[in-house]
C-alpha cells in the first residue's frame, strides 16, 4: 500500500504496476529509507523492483510538469530552485547505496543486473530531452510508458540495461535467467523484511460505504452546472459519478415538487434507479421502454424482440404527440445508449419546451461505453440543443485506485482518470490463466474461493461475462458452483447466492467484488467496450479470468 501522502507520480508508478498482469511475481519496495547512503548522511529509493528472470530496477520518479536544463547544466524541475544534481545522478546514488548494502550482508549479485532509471510520470521526456553522456536513453523512462503498460517499461529499463552491462560482467551472460524467485525473495528480505496486516471483513464494508458517500469538489461543481445552465450534458468514463449525479438530480426536483422523468436504456440500472428513489406519479423512473409502455397503455409479450420495440416506439410517439404528457424536468443515464434520432425524438416530446426548450440533464460515456454499435451521438444531441452546456468529470469515484490503475492499462484510457475518491488499500487485481473450458472453470471457482477467503459474502460477488450465451456460469456442471449461482435479475441480491449476468446487463451497475469471466477472444464483436465496461464495475476486488492470448494486444510484447 502506498500512502497517499505520496507525491502523484510515485502514486501513479505504484498503482500502474500494482495493477499490471505482467507484473506477476514482481516484488515492489516503494519509498526505501538508505541510512547508509554513498553521497548523504540519509537518503531513500523511490522504487526498488525485483523482476524475476530480468533483475533489479533502482528508479527515481518525477511528478514536476516541466523538465528543464540551463545553460549551465543545472537541472529545474518544475518551480524547484535549479540543482546541479540531476535525477539521473540521484537514482545511481540510491542504486549504488542498494548495492553495497546487499554486499554488505552477504548477498551475491554477480549474475543480477542492479540498474538505475528514472520516471518522468508527467512529461514526454523521452521527445523532449537530447541524449546526454550523463545517462543512457535507455534509463529514461515517462508519460507515454503508462500507454504502453508499466511493466513493459520496466523490463525494457532491465534488458537494456542488463546489455549495457553484460560486457564487463560475464556472469550476466552466462546465467542469463537471474535472479529467480528465490534469490529475489532473499534479496527483499535483507532490504525489507515482510509483514502482513490484516483488515476485517466489517472494517472493509464500512470504509467502502463512507468513501462512496463523500463528496468531493468536482462533483460540488457539476451540482452547481446543474443549477446554473437549462441544459447540461455530464460525460466522463465509468465510475465517474454520473449515476449518482443523475440520483441527485432527481432528488432535487422530487424535493422541489417538480414533475419529471429519469430515465435510462438498461433494465437492472433502470431497477436500481427505481429502488433508489420511490417513483411518484408526478416523477417517473426507470428505463425509457418502460415509460413508453405506460403511455402507450400496453403489456409486452413475454419475450419481445426488436419488431416489436419498433412498433412500440411509433406507437408511443402517437400517443405522445396526441397527448399532454411532457413534464417539467428530464434526466437521462446512460444516454450514449439512447443518442440517435429516434430516441432522441421521443424525448423531444417528453419534456416542456422539447430539447430546444426544456430543462435537460443528459449524463454518458462516449468514449468507450458504447455497446449497441451506435455512433457518438453529441453532436446529434447539440444539433438539438443549441446552448446545451457540457461538464466534463474524471475524478474516480468507484474503484479502489488499482482497478482503475488496471483499466487504464487494459483499456488504453488516454487521458486517464484524473485522481481517486477511494484510497488505495492494498490489494490488486488479480489474473487467473486457462487455456481449456475445464481449467477456466477450476479458475473461477479458485477467484470465487479467493474473494470468500478474505471475507467476501457471495451476496458482494457478481460473474460477469461478455458472452449472452454460453458464458462458464451458464454451462457449469460443478454441483458446488451451481449450487450458489443464481441469475442477476435487479432485485435485492439474496444472501448466500452469486449473481451472474452479461457485461451488457450490468452496465451502469456496480458491486464490491466482480469475477468477469470467458475474456479469450479479442476478435468478439465490441470486445474492447465490453472489457471496458467489465473491468469498471467493481469497487473494491476485481479478478479477470482469461487467455493470455487475449490480452496480449493490450500489453504487449518484449523479447
Amino acid at each position: 500500500m502506498i500512502s497517499p501522502d505520496a507525491p502523484s507520480g510515485e502514486r501513479q508508478v505504484f498503482e500502474r504496476l500494482a495493477s499490471d498482469p505482467q507484473t506477476d511475481g514482481w516484488i515492489v519496495l516503494h519509498s526505501l529509507a538508505l541510512a547508509n547512503h554513498v553521497r548523504q548522511a540519509q537518503g531513500e529509493a523511490d522504487f526498488v523492483v525485483f523482476v524475476p528472470g530480468y533483475g533489479v530496477a533502482v528508479i527515481e520518479v518525477k511528478s514536476h510538469k516541466k523538465v528543464a536544463r540551463t545553460s549551465d547544466g543545472q537541472w529545474r524541475l518544475g518551480n524547484h530552485a535549479p540543482t546541479g544534481r540531476g535525477p539521473f545522478q540521484q537514482a545511481d546514488e540510491a542504486m549504488h547505496s542498494i548495492r553495497g548494502y546487499l554486499h554488505a550482508h552477504g548477498a551475491d549479485l554477480r549474475a543480477v543486473p542492479l540498474v538505475s532509471g528514472v520516471w518522468f510520470t508527467h512529461v514526454r521526456a523521452r521527445v523532449t530531452l537530447p541524449s546526454s553522456p550523463e545517462w543512457h536513453d535507455w534509463q529514461l523512462l515517462d508519460l507515454d510508458d503508462f500507454r504502453t503498460g508499466a511493466a513493459r517499461a520496466v523490463r525494457r529499463l532491465l534488458i537494456e540495461g542488463r546489455d549495457q552491462l553484460s560486457g564487463r560482467l560475464p556472469a550476466l551472460r552466462e546465467l542469463p535467467q537471474q535472479p529467480d524467485s528465490m534469490a529475489v525473495g532473499s534479496l527483499v528480505a535483507k532490504l525489507r523484511p515482510r509483514f502482513d496486516v490484516t483488515v476485517g471483513a466489517a472494517d472493509v464494508r464500512r470504509d467502502r460505504e463512507s468513501q462512496l458517500a463523500a463528496f468531493l469538489d468536482e462533483q460540488y461543481e457539476a451540482l452547481d452546472a446543474m443549477a446554473d445552465n437549462r441544459s447540461v450534458l455530464f460525460t466522463g468514463p465509468a465510475g465517474s459519478g454520473k449515476t449518482f449525479l443523475a440520483l441527485e438530480a432527481a432528488r432535487r426536483a422530487q424535493a422541489n415538487g417538480i414533475p419529471g422523468r429519469l430515465l435510462c436504456f438498461n433494465r437492472l440500472l433502470g431497477k436500481h434507479l427505481r429502488s433508489a428513489i420511490q417513483p411518484s406519479e408526478a416523477f417517473a423512473i426507470g428505463t425509457l421502454h418502460r415509460e413508453l409502455l405506460r403511455i402507450a397503455g400496453v403489456t409486452p409479450p413475454a419475450r419481445p424482440d426488436d419488431v416489436y420495440w419498433d412498433e412500440l416506439l411509433a406507437t408511443a410517439t402517437d400517443r405522445l404527440l396526441d397527448g399532454n404528457f411532457a413534464r417539467d424536468v428530464l434526466i437521462v443515464d446512460e444516454l450514449q445508449d439512447l443518442a440517435k434520432p429516434e430516441y432522441l425524438d421521443v424525448l423531444d416530446l417528453l419534456v416542456k419546451g422539447g430539447l430546444a426548450g426544456g430543462q435537460c440533464l443528459f449524463f454518458g460515456d462516449f468514449e468507450r461505453q458504447a455497446l449497441y454499435d451506435l455512433e457518438d451521438g453529441r453532436a446529434a444531441l447539440r444539433a438539438r440543443i443549441a446552448d446545451l452546456a457540457c461538464h466534463t468529470l474524471m475524478t474516480n469515484c468507484r474503484n479502489r485506485p488499482r482497478i482503475g490503475s488496471a483499466v487504464e492499462l487494459l483499456a488504453a484510457m488516454s487521458p486517464g482518470y484524473k485522481r481517486y475518491r477511494r484510497q488505495d488499500d492494498g490489494a490488486q487485481p488479480r489474473y487467473y490463466w486457462y487455456g481449456t473450458a475445464e481449467e477456466q472453470e477450476a479458475k473461477t471457482i479458485q477467484a470465487i474461493r479467493d474473494l470468500k477467503a478474505e471475507g467476501y459474502e457471495f451476496e458482494e460477488i457478481v460473474l460477469l461475462s461478455p458472452r449472452r450465451g454460453g458464458s462458464i456460469a451458464a454451462t457449469t456442471t460443478d454441483q458446488w458452483l451451481t449450487q450458489i449461482l443464481i441469475a442477476e435479475d435487479g432485485t435485492k441480491p439474496r444472501r448466500g447466492r452469486l449473481r451472474y449476468t452479461t457485461v451488457h446487463a450490468f452496465k451502469g451497475l456496480e458491486t464490491p467484488a466482480v469475477v468477469l469471466t470467458d475474456i479469450d477472444d479479442a476478435t468478439a464483436p465490441g470486445f474492447d467496450a465490453l472489457l471496458y465496461v467489465g473491468l469498471t464495475r467493481p469497487t473494491d476486488r476485481l479478478s479477470l479470468v482469461g487467455t493470455r492470448a487475449a490480452l496480449r494486444p493490450k500489453l504487449g510484447s518484449l523479447k
